[in-house]
Formats: C-alpha cells, structure tokens, sequence
C-alpha cells in the first residue's frame, strides 16, 4: 500500500468571518490549494511555517510536540483555518513545522469532514451512502 494524498483548500478563517460582517470581500480572503498527506497517524492538521504566514494565521499557543521520530520539539499551534475537501469542510487548527514541511491531514479533520481513505485507490473519498452531506457524529 503506498501514501494517499489529498487536493484540499486552506483558508483563513478570520478573514471569512469578516466577510460575513463585510470588513473584507470574499475575493480578499487568503487562501491556497495544496496536496495533503492522507495521515491515520497524525492527529489533526500539520502544516508549514511558510503556510502560516502565507495565510496570515495567528499564533494561538505553543506546545511540546512528540514527532514521529520520538524527539520532542516546541510547536506553534496556529488558526483557525478552514480545510475544505470537494463538497466538506471543517475549522480547526493546525500545528506548525518549520520550513516547506509537508502538509499532513489527520484524523481531527478527516472524521470531522466525514470523508474516507480508500486504500484500494490510495484516495480521499466521500462515503458512498452519504455523498452529498456529511454525517456528525456527537456521541
């Protein structure tokens, strides 16, 4: 089985909130489309230094981080930020690697979007019974 990767949309979501309260217009908001690593193994949205400052995202608190590797290193969590795959997005936050660091797409985000890893086709995909609404599940 090799990597699944993902096309999804990074948005500011600071910047869509004044949207909606029209401080800025839609075409104002920072965006941008990356290939994501599909990541069982990572916990949430994992996304690079030069994407945070890309998109403009705040610094909301810093904390130690165990990598895959078993160091321990510092890391900044930024956001919101707003992950939008095909017809399903979430807000959440993200941490930060220094560098281009590979943007990884963890758990957090996928089951809250209700998307699935197909490791047949090695893809991101909508549940085949509910492709045109995600199911949230609270319990």
């Amino acid at each position: 089985m090799g990597y699944t990767y993902a096309d999804i949309t990074l948005y500011n979501t600071e910047d869509e909130v004044l949207v909606r309260h029209r401080f800025k217009k839609a075409d104002e908001v920072r965006h941008v489309a990356v290939r994501a690593l599909v990541d069982s193994g990572a916990i949430t949205l994992v996304i690079s230094e030069h994407l945070k400052l890309q998109l403009g995202l705040s610094v909301l608190r810093t904390t130690e981080t165990e990598m895959a590797n078993g160091t321990i290193q510092e890391t900044e969590i930024v956001g919101p930020i707003t992950v939008r795959f095909k017809n399903r997005a979430i807000t959440c936050d993200a941490f930060v690697l220094p560098g281009l660091s590979e943007v990884l797409l963890g758990v957090i985000p996928i089951e809250g979007m209700d998307v699935i890893i197909d490791p047949l086709k090695e893809e991101l995909a909508l549940p085949p019974d509910r492709p045109y609404l995600p199911l949230a599940k609270i319990k």
